[in-house]
């Protein structure tokens, strides 16, 4: 740590910035009423991955509004080009747009009370992480930007991109599909940036990690084959709950007693399991669901091994069969140590040095991750913890109680901004 704190105080001297206008403050503070009244309308009106229908139609015409170029990329992005007055790289800020399946229970004037059809089923639909923040921030950012257009150094790409917690079923979606459909070529991106705000952080401030810092996300399904039999006559059959309730303990023993956790944390978590349909019935087949998270390639690569071998083991045991499906959603969120270290310096100059906290890695997954296989990326948190509450009392993301404070959203901004102005091409290797 002690050495990446000298990289980045050397990186002061060696950053040479753009000047930002005289009337720039001005502009920020003139920003953060709209910035608010965009995120309640969004937490108002929420919309599920790959279903930001409304969501994009309102993002497209704020850009358009501001004479800024804009496409639609994978059905519902929006990708904003901004030809700044002064030469210079291309830099992308990317924003989130979709909301989850969970009925809120805050008691707010902006509460949202939308429904709607997912996988089969009549789903609520809330914000529940944050994104409508993230939405509001990146639409201020670009209108600020655009006020200030002649001073603007190269080339600023807004991404605002659907579909982040996963697309539904089978569907393509996310950063991936945006990706593979260009939007990191049109114009090619030298850099790109992206914020995610925290309910748990104090409020105002914002939290960074160099090279790895969210997990990657795989998420498995484990199928189970035994035996049907009566309820009231268990040795005649080959009971598949009984090996998932097996295969469920000892996968822990992977995290626990065969991974080196010094290197890098490790979580298994089975979310979902279905078997059965009387109490009286053993049946022939159970399947459970759940998710893998890692922070480190080889690391993953072992535990997807060791899962495998552990499920069918413990399977062969019994005398049953199991199937296992490992699908990776996201990879490890890395922030590129010397963009990093570069961009230190401004976000200091953004919201005062003591504001800038170097956090630990965590265990939360993003899609952002896939940005970074094809740019120098640097994702940070900001945070937006109601003052009156506790840390360890802020309810978690994806959750009904989910809460932010919003009066802090000005900072996104300014984050932004500076990093933009501030921005050089980072030398490779």
């Amino acid at each position: 740590m002690r050495k990446y704190f000298l990289l980045a105080a050397l990186s002061i001297s060696l950053v040479s910035t753009a000047q930002l206008p005289s009337n720039y403050n001005d502009l920020v503070k003139a920003e953060l009423p709209k910035v608010i009244e965009w995120r309640r309308y969004f937490h108002q009106n929420p919309e599920l991955s790959n279903r930001e229908f409304n969501t994009s139609k309102k993002i497209e015409a704020h850009l358009k509004s501001l004479g800024i170029e804009t496409r639609i990329l994978a059905g519902t992005g929006v990708v904003g080009v901004l030809k700044g007055g002064k030469p210079g790289s291309v830099v992308a800020l990317r924003a989130d747009i979709d909301a989850l399946p969970v009925q809120e229970r805050n008691n707010l004037s902006f509460k949202s009370t939308a429904t709607t059809e997912y996988m089969g089923k009549t789903v609520s639909v809330m914000h529940a992480c944050g994104h409508d923040s993230h939405i509001a921030m990146l639409m201020g950012t670009a209108e600020v930007l655009s006020k200030m257009k002649n001073d603007v150094p190269g080339t600023v790409v807004f991404l605002f991109q659907p579909a982040e917690e996963g697309p539904p079923g089978k569907e393509e979606g996310g950063a991936p599909l945006m990706i593979k459909q260009g939007a990191m070529d049109n114009p090619k991106i030298d850099a790109v940036f992206g914020i995610h705000i925290e309910d748990w952080a104090d409020l105002g401030k914002i939290y960074y990690k160099p090279e790895a810092f969210m997990a990657s996300s795989d998420w498995f399904t484990i199928k189970v084959k035994g035996r049907q039999s009566h309820g009231a006559e268990p040795w005649k059959a080959i009971d598949p709950i009984v090996v998932c309730a097996e295969i469920i303990q000892n996968l822990q023993t992977i995290v626990s007693r065969q991974e080196d956790l010094t290197k890098a944390p490790v979580v298994i978590t089975v979310g979902k399991i279905n078997a059965g349909v009387r109490p009286n019935i053993i049946p022939e087949d159970a399947e459970m669901e759940g998710t893998i998270r890692t922070l480190d390639s080889k690391m993953q690569e072992d535990v997807h091994q060791r899962f495998r071998n552990t499920v069918k083991n413990i399977a062969a045991v019994y005398g049953a069969t199991a199937e296992v499906t490992i699908d990776t959603k996201t990879m490890v969120t890395y922030n590129d140590p010397k963009l990093v270290a570069q961009s230190i310096p401004s976000l200091q100059k953004a919201i005062g040095e003591a504001n800038l906290v170097p956090y630990h890695w965590v265990t939360g997954a993003e899609d952002f991750s896939f940005y970074g296989t094809r740019a120098p990326a640097f994702f940070f948190y900001l945070g937006a913890r109601d003052p009156k509450t506790k840390m360890e009392d802020a309810p978690a993301h994806h959750t009904p109680d989910f809460y932010i404070d919003d009066s802090k959203l000005d900072i996104g901004v300014r984050a932004f901004c500076q990093l933009v102005f501030d921005f050089k091409p980072i030398a490779k290797g």
